[in-house]
């Protein structure tokens, strides 16, 4: 497979990385970036691989897939410098959070194989999620191409609606920030309690680690495994009893349907025309 990153950021990083360890070759790829110093970053790291400053003809050379890794403002300006290296293209992956297939795609002049997906950060050690949606335009062969990338990342769902994805986005694409969230309270509570700063996030670390390692090896609820915990009049039952007096699972839920919310509205932000 050859595969067109534009973008040469972090996530473009971890896909490359991660298609390199599964056994693909350096000379595959071809990454577009304006910033010197991104270029140079992506030489010096994947020794081989191709990169240009602009979107030049030989970038799009022989490329079974282009990936799209720009922040979503910058997209508008990278789809309409590339639309005319498209053509024997067979399929276009955006990764930009809220930008709309039918915006992307009027940019790129009315292209139509498209995929859009929302990868979240752990993606950078091959333990992340992405979900994606992609148009009528696509075939199975796209699919799997897309498919192949995003899941040498880590794990992939498809929807069926692509408003979907700003769901996605507020679970999982931010969802790594909530669980980081989470720990630095524990440690924090772990350091106030007495403990070395290292020992705290030790705890930390090891209590998040374990308790999901667990929940993956359990054919039982989450709620399941909690009470299993949570002894009658026991310490358990009295920490969460001050979470749920202070509603924050309700909190959470909110605060990750804000989210979504804010999703839709970058899509709607980003996806005008001048």
């Amino acid at each position: 497979m050859t595969v067109t990153f534009i973008g040469g950021g972090n996530m473009a990083s971890a896909l490359i990385g991660a298609l390199l360890r599964r056994g693909a070759v350096a000379s595959h790829f071809s990454v577009v970036d304006p910033v010197a110093e991104q270029r140079a970053r992506q030489s010096a790291r994947f020794p081989g691989i191709r990169v240009y400053a602009e979107a030049v003809a030989e970038a799009f050379a022989q490329s079974d897939l282009v990936v799209l890794a720009v922040k979503p403002q910058q997209m508008r300006d990278a789809a309409r410098a590339m639309a005319t290296r498209l053509a024997s293209a067979p399929i276009v992956l955006t990764i930009a959070a809220g930008i709309r297939l039918a915006d992307l795609g009027r940019w790129l002049g009315g292209y139509n194989r498209l995929v859009r997906a929302m990868p979240n950060t752990p993606a950078l050690i091959g333990k992340g999620i992405s979900g994606a949606y992609a148009l009528p335009g696509v075939d199975a062969a796209g699919r799997a191409l897309a498919a192949q990338v995003l899941e040498a990342g880590g794990e992939l769902v498809w929807v069926t609606d692509e408003a979907m994805l700003d769901a996605v986005t507020g679970v999982s694409g931010s969802g790594p920030a909530y669980v980081f969230y989470f720990i630095e309270a524990l440690e924090q509570a772990a350091r106030e309690l007495g403990f070395a700063a290292a020992d705290a996030r030790k705890l930390a670390f090891a209590t998040f680690s374990g308790a999901l390692a667990l929940a993956q090896s359990s054919d039982a609820e989450p709620a399941t495994l909690r009470a299993q915990v949570t002894s009658k009049g026991g310490t358990t039952e009295r920490a969460l009893a001050t979470l749920e007096g202070d509603a924050v699972k309700t909190r959470i839920i909110a605060a990750v349907k804000a989210a979504a919310v804010r999703a839709r509205e970058l899509g709607d932000a980003f996806g005008v025309d001048d």
